[in-house]
């Protein structure tokens, strides 16, 4: 059965198999209200179609490098997630990534020489397996109703990265992306806490932009997604904050670098 490298895949992802009615033929799946994968993540990888949900809930950021891809900062510090609690359940109201909600399901291709994706799964997930109960992978041989949801989502999932990753371009194209830096100046140190590895929308740079530049973004829907990620830059305080609250902030260094990475979608 084919097997994609451990070494080559996205976060959260242990293994890849594609799914088979052969194989898996009587497979089912049990549904879940944790994600235990999801507590030590700081930054999932966003689309833009989730960019105005989002901004409402936590920052969105850039991630550093030439090959940025957005990113929903659910922790400033590596391995802090302030959303969800030490088994992975929601702590409150929040915005889940499509990237979190489509685990332990991706498309994947199977040879290097084709373009053809196959639904594949994490087969180290405990949610599919070939159980008593739960809902079936297949029926009569062919794709369940639930299986062809599944397909339908990781589809929407794929065109959305795509628009995603041509408006990064657009905005790399315009030299929109710049170095962030946020510091938060808190009663428990003189020094502020300053957090960088991470870009972001240069406002100024956003002002100055010709006449045509500016239709031009407004007209293909870039606009309203470059407010979104700037308004939702407000919620880093917010973000700080929760991760003092539960005992996971930075109350001893006077400064503090975080480096959000670039996650493979």
């Amino acid at each position: 059965m084919a097997s994609a490298p451990a070494n080559n895949l996205p976060i959260f992802y242990n293994d890849l198999q594609p799914l088979s009615s052969v194989d898996h033929v009587d497979y089912r799946t049990k549904p879940v209200d944790s994600a235990p994968f999801l507590t030590t993540q700081h930054a999932i990888p966003l689309t833009v179609d989730e960019f105005v949900p989002a901004q409402r809930f936590a920052p969105i950021i850039f991630s550093a490098g030439d090959d940025s891809v957005p990113l929903l900062l659910m922790g400033l510090n590596e391995g802090v997630n302030v959303f969800v609690d030490d088994e992975g359940k929601l702590r409150g109201p929040a915005y889940v990534p499509a990237y979190v909600r489509r685990y332990p399901w991706m498309l994947a291709k199977l040879r290097p020489d084709s373009d053809d994706l196959s639904l594949c799964f994490d087969p180290t997930t405990p949610t599919i397996g070939a159980f008593e109960d739960g809902q079936p992978l297949f029926e009569d041989g062919k794709p369940s109703e639930l299986t062809q949801g599944v397909m339908k989502f990781c589809e929407d999932f794929e065109q959305a990265a795509a628009r995603t990753g041509q408006f990064v371009r657009d905005l790399q194209d315009m030299d929109l992306l710049m170095d962030g830096e946020v510091a938060i100046q808190t009663p428990v140190a003189e020094q502020p806490f300053v957090y960088r590895g991470f870009r972001m929308i240069n406002e100024e740079k956003l002002r100055d932009l010709r006449g045509d530049q500016l239709r031009k973004i407004n007209q293909n829907g870039m606009l309203p997604l470059i407010h979104a990620h700037l308004f939702s830059l407000q919620l880093m305080r917010e973000v700080f904050e929760a991760q003092v609250s539960q005992g996971k902030g930075p109350i001893e260094a006077p400064a503090v670098e975080a480096a959000p990475e670039a996650a493979n979608a």
